[in-house]
């Protein structure tokens, strides 16, 4: 039987194993789940007759190739500039500072991913007009700026705010309804910015992790600038206000006591699995054992999609 390569295992240079692992495929949940919640919310504006399968499909597969871009580049410019220390790194580790994965085959594979991007989200003009070539190419754009540019000023949350919240739950929706259906939804904006300050908290517990070597490399993300203590309340307000905005996204068509015990019970394990990440990563503080809440904070954001996806349809 064979054996799983593990990153502990030699991994051949330019093999098709450490391209798995540069794409980092637990990653792409964040991918995954604003793009869930879009198509949940299409679904439920339109019903099944108004439901378009293609766009949807083509929503997925456009997020899922832009998180790999963004790992790629993540992990080309972060080698190039330095700070993936193999001595000090706390994260998983990287495929190019590992020599998995050469510098040169790296630029190849970004600028390969960038284009099937670009190419399968080309046809979402279609059916969403061509203001979709906009949002796809600020897309393209902000995953090369992020990592070599406002991830050094702070502004990586806001990033994750709008690219992982508000953008795909929005665009999403829009592009699968039909025509005659395609308007702005109060409610779809706001659960936007919900799932985009879910997903952020997987930003925080790496950036947390980081606190120190980013410091010292001079990258000054958010929680570097809150500090240790704030930046552990910052964790915690983020899933916090998340339920509340969705309460308040749902309540629109929902103002009775049964909508608001039944939101309650949905929410429940997500906050209760939340506030315990969030004192566990508070206990651990700093050191490789924070990638333990790492995977905790990505199953988080996994349930909260499910959770959120169920309650769109049924309350």
């Amino acid at each position: 039987m064979e054996r799983m390569v593990s990153e502990n295992d030699y991994i051949k240079t330019n093999s098709l194993n450490a391209w798995i692992l540069a794409a980092r495929p637990k990653t792409l949940t964040g991918a995954m789940v604003p793009v869930m919640i879009g198509t949940t919310w299409a679904w439920k504006i339109g019903g099944a007759a108004n439901f378009r399968i293609l766009p949807a499909i083509l929503c997925f597969l456009f997020a899922f190739l832009m998180q790999i871009d963004s790992n790629f580049i993540n992990d080309y410019f972060d080698c190039v500039k330095g700070n993936d220390d193999r001595s000090t790194r706390l994260g998983p580790k990287r495929a190019c500072s590992e020599g998995w994965i050469t510098l040169s085959a790296m630029r190849i594979g970004l600028i390969i991913t960038s284009l099937l991007a670009c190419f399968i989200g080309l046809p979402l003009i279609i059916y969403g007009g061509w203001e979709m070539i906009i949002v796809g190419a600020i897309c393209v754009l902000f995953a090369f700026l992020y990592t070599t540019y406002f991830s050094y000023l702070g502004l990586g949350d806001l990033l994750v705010l709008v690219f992982f919240g508000i953008v795909p739950v929005v665009f999403t929706t829009y592009a699968i309804l039909p025509d005659h259906m395609q308007a702005f939804q109060l409610e779809v904006f706001i659960t936007g910015i919900a799932c985009g300050l879910v997903i952020d908290t997987l930003l925080v517990v790496n950036n947390y992790r980081d606190r120190d070597n980013d410091k010292r490399d001079g990258k000054i993300t958010l929680i570097v600038l809150l500090g240790t203590k704030r930046a552990e309340r910052f964790y915690s307000a983020l899933g916090i206000f998340a339920y509340f905005l969705m309460f308040y996204a749902l309540f629109f068509s929902n103002n009775n006591l049964l909508f608001t015990l039944l939101f309650i019970l949905f929410y429940t394990p997500y906050i209760l699995l939340h506030k315990r990440t969030a004192n566990f990563m508070a206990r651990i503080n700093q050191g490789k054992d924070l990638n333990i809440v790492l995977a905790k904070t990505a199953r988080n954001i996994l349930i909260y999609g499910i959770t959120t996806s169920a309650a769109i349809l049924f309350l």
